[in-house]
């Protein structure tokens, strides 16, 4: 796995009451990954960019919603969610200390 790659794997990360609540109560963080990224690629790509240990990273895929757009049905893009466990001891602050 070459550097470039791993800085292109997480896409950001996915704040919302659900993802809070499992960084809160199991140092769980949730991110936005590419479609083709793999868990060891999550894994170091995590490790690379916040310098933490990974324990768990578990995998999901959400099918984008079929939604109507104007006379046209569609749908809305998929995305696929990593779920990253952290070693004890280890934190990811997304709010810079303040």
């Amino acid at each position: 796995m070459n550097k470039e790659r791993l800085m292109q794997v997480l896409v950001g990360p996915v704040v919302s009451e659900k993802s809070t609540n499992a960084a809160d109560a199991g140092r769980q963080f949730v991110f936005k990954v590419v479609p083709s990224a793999t868990k060891p690629e999550i894994k170091k790509a995590v490790e690379l960019m916040f310098d933490v240990k990974v324990d768990a990273v578990r995998v999901v895929n959400i099918k984008g919603k079929q939604k109507r757009f104007g006379a046209v049905m569609g749908r809305r893009n998929g995305v696929r969610k990593a779920y990253v466990k952290l070693a004890e001891g280890n934190d990811i602050d997304f709010g810079g200390g303040a």
